[in-house]
């Protein structure tokens, strides 16, 4: 056997038949191989425990130099001395998920059910259409292509950090509005980042979450409240708004939301076979707590009497959909009212700081708002009148506020005479 020289290197010659190996006199499992091709590369031969023979290529020839290629033998030769397979872990290395693909994973078995969520349900569709959101606008693009497996708790802080800055900010196409950056949007993505990286763990597609324990930013409070004023000038902006042309579903919604303290999405996917007026309640099929029977006063049950019972509550301008675009739509009328920082989720806070100031207790207002399988109302086939006098008199003081008229509430009296 020859030693792997420089000038020995120098001197090779491609056979167009067949490869050509060279092993080194001075250490045992080096070589050099040359391809048909001429390409020459460094290469370590060696047996792991089993008695498998490995051959792990160490780099081109004119990239390293004998004597390099010779230590790098030299080290490898020495980690497998110690148990190690250099070439096997490079393999896996090259077969490693990135976390896109372990993303995309994640979406489908989820999507099949295979994922089950925190409360030992499958992850529910709108859940999931949200994630897949995040995914391709913020995960992908910042450390999509980055290996899971060394994934660490510094890249994540880091892509939370990237997203807050806005770094995957950019115009959506259609009617979707735009993707922000934002403290609140990168704590939200790196929780859900969280989640994946958890599932994945427990599937043992890698060995660590290094998403948990990262400390997320402050997503900021949403505390905004319309004054008894406020509420006033949006009623009158709602009115003006029906002669200047706006969707009568739009501004139905706008009110049944203020009156009721329901998510948006609750409410524009209603149906009206999930509408009981005979039991004063509305019934979730899909909340974001899973199936709910929720109190509704008597005011935000009327809006819905003037509004078609086939289909979707609130149905959308064109096709078969419900509505779409309320934010825009808000965001109009509060201009037109002088109303500054409201936003959809503003009209649910007024909702349950209207029912703090009438005295209902937090246990009655988280049942109305659907926070709590716990509460008055929400797993059972009827409404706890508690509930139900919450919801009306809450409900008819903000009908109140938006008509300018005094508060009315004549049908939960009829509840307590029994």
């Amino acid at each position: 056997m020859p030693k792997i020289t420089k000038r020995f290197v120098d001197g090779l010659t491609a056979d167009p038949a067949r490869e050509l190996s060279f092993m080194d006199d001075g250490v045992r499992g080096f070589g050099v191989r040359v391809k048909p091709t001429g390409v020459a590369s460094y290469f370590v031969r060696y047996k792991v425990a089993d008695g498998t023979e490995r051959r792990m290529v160490l780099g081109k020839v004119g990239t390293l130099t004998p004597d390099e290629a010779r230590k790098l033998a030299r080290d490898k030769l020495a980690a497998v001395a110690g148990g190690a397979d250099p070439s096997g872990e490079r393999h896996e290395a090259r077969q490693a998920m990135t976390i896109a693909e372990l993303a995309d994973w994640y979406l489908d078995a989820a999507g099949k059910g295979a994922i089950i969520g925190r409360r030992g349900e499958r992850i529910k569709a709108s859940t999931l259409a949200m994630d897949k959101s995040r995914i391709e606008t913020h995960l992908k693009p910042l450390i999509g292509r980055k290996r899971a497996d060394t994934l660490t708790d510094t890249d994540v802080s880091r892509f939370q950090r990237d997203i807050a800055a806005g770094k995957t900010a950019k115009a959506r196409q259609g009617r979707g509005g735009a993707a922000t950056g934002g403290e609140g949007v990168a704590a939200r993505t790196v929780r859900m980042l969280a989640a994946i990286l958890e599932h994945a763990r427990r599937e043992k597609l890698v060995k660590a979450n290094p998403a948990h324990g990262v400390r997320l930013l402050a997503e900021g409070t949403k505390d905004r409240r319309l004054s008894e004023d406020e509420i006033q000038a949006l009623g009158q902006a709602i009115r003006d708004g029906e002669t200047r042309g706006e969707s009568r579903a739009a501004l139905a919604a706008i009110r049944f939301l203020l009156m009721t303290g329901f998510r948006r999405m609750e409410a524009l996917a209603l149906t009206g076979d999930a509408v009981d007026t005979k039991g004063r309640c509305i019934r979730l099929a899909d909340s974001k707590s899973g199936l709910q029977v929720r109190a509704v006063g008597a005011a935000a049950l009327a809006v819905l009497e003037s509004l078609p019972h086939a289909g979707f509550v609130f149905p959308a301008a064109r096709g078969e959909g419900h509505f779409v675009g309320l934010p825009k739509v808000l965001d109009r009328l509060c201009a037109a009212a002088g109303i500054e920082g409201a936003s959809v989720h503003t009209l649910r806070h007024t909702f349950a700081s209207v029912a703090a100031d009438e005295g209902f207790s937090e246990m009655t207002i988280a049942a109305l708002l659907g926070h709590a399988r716990r509460g008055v109302t929400q797993r059972y086939a009827k409404v706890d009148r508690a509930a139900v006098l919450a919801a009306d008199t809450t409900a008819s003081r903000i009908a109140a506020a938006l008509d300018g008229s005094e508060a009315v509430s004549g049908v939960v009296i009829q509840l307590h005479a029994k």
